[in-house]
């Protein structure tokens, strides 16, 4: 996928050309305590503190772990999603366009298949620890279609690095259940030590209208998917595919709901996708019930961005400064060669890690690195010290090195001053 990226009132939006790779941008949404990162391809993962809400590794080839949205049409066999990933093509049908578009507290996503267009919109509770998916269907045609859509997304609810190093291990102690009469979907982890954090997960489905079909769900992966399958071909998503209601402790926990929608001629339907967390399933639950109001979807989207613009005033960074450090976070989350040294700079490389921790450096965390050889860089570096707060504030870890790159006593002086800086 070539990306075209155009800037401007605080819009950063893409859309692919040809060829489906992953695009280096990516999107920060969070209200200090939850957050959720996502590609201008959909993809990404969920945070919830220091804890993984769902899974994503890196992978900045192929692009395919994080939460989605499927859609299948009942009347041609249609498959496909609402942003670009996880189907680089859908799986039939035909797809027009696709375009991601990043604003403050916000992800949009549209998509157009045949002559229906879907509007994807992210946004994390300001006031709540809870992340928002709203996908609005518009029927452009001259028949009414019958739509179901079926949300996915692989559960954590531990340690990120835990689940990297022993991903069947850490599978085995989430457990799920749904609460048929609300319609809902519970996990937790269960606790291995009294002191470790108790997480519960929720997620239901609101729709703007009448829906049809009994309440379909699944929380075992390897049954969505089918044997030797991927979530290009899962075998829930054929003609004759259907979710197979399974909870308890499944070996490898998803998180899915389907609702069956019909679509007027020139009509739109909304179909909201709530995820959260909470420290006990009694709060979860009751989190939910205040999630089911007709204007929660707008009121959650006005303030995230409200909150995310007083964020960022918070810090003093203004638009433009945004704007500069905005396309960071996906290099930052993903290797990315056209943000690194060139290879004969690499390939001088010596020590790894160890020597990152003479200079103080953990390593664990992605690291910024900006060279300074005279003070007119100084506003750079007051610029990036600005991010790195702002970026910690949203739940993102960065180390910032600055490499003093002035000699003599222009060196000394200049190291005074960005020592005087960072303290």
């Amino acid at each position: 996928m070539d990306v075209v990226h155009t800037q401007g009132r605080g819009l950063m939006s893409f859309r692919p050309q040809s060829n489906p790779v992953a695009s280096a941008h990516a999107q920060l949404l969070s209200n200090g305590r939850y957050a959720v990162v996502l590609t201008a391809a959909g993809s990404g993962f969920s945070r919830w503190g220091d804890l993984a809400v769902t899974r994503w590794r890196e992978d900045p080839t192929c692009d395919g772990w994080g939460s989605y949205v499927l859609l299948s049409d009942s009347g041609s066999g249609a498959v496909w999603s609402a942003s670009l990933q996880p189907f680089a093509q859908p799986l039939r049908g035909d797809s027009d366009a696709h375009v991601a578009t990043f604003s403050e507290g916000r992800a949009e996503f549209v998509r157009r298949s045949d002559t229906v267009t879907t509007t994807l919109d992210v946004a994390v509770a300001s006031d709540r620890d809870a992340e928002l998916r709203r996908v609005t269907i518009t029927n452009d045609g001259d028949a009414a279609r019958d739509i179901a859509l079926t949300s996915y997304a692989e559960l954590v609810l531990g340690s990120a690095a835990a689940d990297a190093a022993h991903p069947a291990f850490s599978k085995l102690f989430v457990q799920t259940e749904s609460v048929q009469h609300d319609r809902i979907l519970l996990a937790t982890r269960r606790r291995r030590a009294p002191g470790e954090p108790e997480i519960w997960a929720a997620h239901f489905a609101v729709t703007e209208g009448p829906e049809s079909g009994a309440f379909e769900f699944e929380t075992d992966r390897a049954r969505f998917l089918g044997r030797g399958r991927t979530l290009r071909n899962a075998l829930a998503m054929q003609d004759s595919g259907a979710l197979s209601n399974t909870t308890g402790s499944v070996l490898d926990p998803i998180f899915s709901l389907r609702l069956r929608v019909r679509v007027e001629p020139r009509a739109s339907v909304r179909v909201a996708f709530w995820t959260l967390v909470s420290d006990s399933r009694d709060a979860a639950l009751a989190l939910c019930g205040s999630l089911r109001t007709i204007d929660a979807c707008e009121r959650t989207l006005t303030g995230a961005a409200e909150r995310a613009a007083a964020e960022r005033a918070r810090f003093g960074i203004d638009r433009a400064e945004a704007e500069r450090w905005g396309p960071l976070v996906g290099p930052l989350l993903s290797a990315d060669g056209a943000w690194r040294s060139a290879p004969e700079v690499l390939e001088r490389g010596r020590g790894g890690s160890p020597v990152l921790w003479t200079c103080g450096i953990s390593g664990d965390r992605p690291i910024v690195l900006l060279r300074i050889a005279d003070e007119s860089g100084l506003e750079r570096v007051h610029e990036l010290l600005r991010a790195q707060l702002y970026w910690r504030s949203q739940r993102l870890e960065v180390d910032v090195v600055l490499l003093n790159c002035a000699a003599g006593s222009n060196g000394e002086r200049l190291n005074a001053t960005l020592d005087a800086l960072v303290k």
